[in-house]
């Protein structure tokens, strides 16, 4: 079954959303082991960059493997 375009990037943002959190969380605790101390909301903001970047990458490999798998059923 195809999935539509509409909802590989629902798919693509519902798992950046939860990676958002992962990400803010393990940035609040290893970035101290290394040295770099920084604030909530600079934990926050560079979360919300990497969010971005993820949803764009998830959502272009989605299509990706979406238009080769489609052009293998032929």
């Amino acid at each position: 079954m195809k999935q539509s375009r509409l909802m590989s990037l629902v798919e693509s943002v519902a798992n950046v959303i939860v990676g958002y959190g992962v990400a803010v969380v393990t940035q609040i605790l290893i970035f101290p082991v290394f040295g770099l101390h920084t604030t909530l909301a600079q934990n926050l903001k560079m979360g919300a960059v990497f969010t971005v970047v993820s949803i764009a990458r998830s959502y272009v490999l989605r299509r990706v493997f979406e238009a080769i798998w489609m052009r293998s059923a032929r």
